[in-house]
């Protein structure tokens, strides 16, 4: 499926989640029984793990429509690179989604200076880059923030990824950031 396909295949399925008129496709055992054969996602979602932005649920999607990757504030390593590689070479997905969303607490953490314990330093150090511009005293700091670390993922996917960079150039591919109003249920697109 192209791109600009797979694009608007999303966003129809959103404004439906958000108008609370969703179909639930692909949910019946038939299509179940089909996927044993394989998958063949339309798009790839990169988003956070917050319990509250599940992308199947938010596009109105059902079994074997998206290839998802899901890490708090979205970060990106070496893993995560590799997964949605094997989305673009392998399963020939034609759109990765990056979805920020309102309230990120692993954007607001970083943002605010929270002292974390554990491994969360390494989230912290994933974040910062996107981060290290935004002035914390502004209104809307921690919306602008995460907005800013949507496109800042998206830009760095291509950059830090041969295979995604090269599928992008030939127009087989279309990485888009957004963001989720978790009021309103809708995706906006940042670029």
């Amino acid at each position: 499926m192209h791109h600009q396909k797979a694009l608007k295949q999303l966003i129809e399925g959103n404004r439906r989640f958000a108008a609370m008129k969703q179909k639930h496709p692909h949910q019946t055992h038939a299509h179940r029984q089909e996927l044993v054969e394989g998958q063949h996602p339309f798009a790839a979602i990169l988003s956070c793990s917050d319990s509250r932005v599940p992308s199947e649920i938010v596009f109105d999607q059902g079994l074997g429509d998206l290839f998802i990757v899901r890490t708090a504030g979205h970060t990106i390593d070496d893993l995560v690179i590799a997964s949605l590689e094997y989305a673009v070479f392998v399963l020939k997905v034609s759109l990765i989604m990056v979805v920020g969303h309102e309230q990120c607490g692993a954007v607001t953490a970083v943002l605010t200076g929270q002292e974390l314990p554990g491994h969360l330093p390494a989230l912290a150090h994933h974040l910062n880059p996107a981060l290290e511009s935004i002035d914390t005293q502004a209104d809307h700091a921690i919306e602008t923030a995460i907005k800013i670390n949507s496109c800042y993922t998206a830009r760095t996917l291509i950059n830090h990824s041969e295979v995604l960079r090269q599928a992008t150039e030939a127009d087989q591919l279309r990485i888009v950031p957004a963001y989720y109003d978790l009021k309103t249920g809708v995706i906006e697109l940042l670029a």
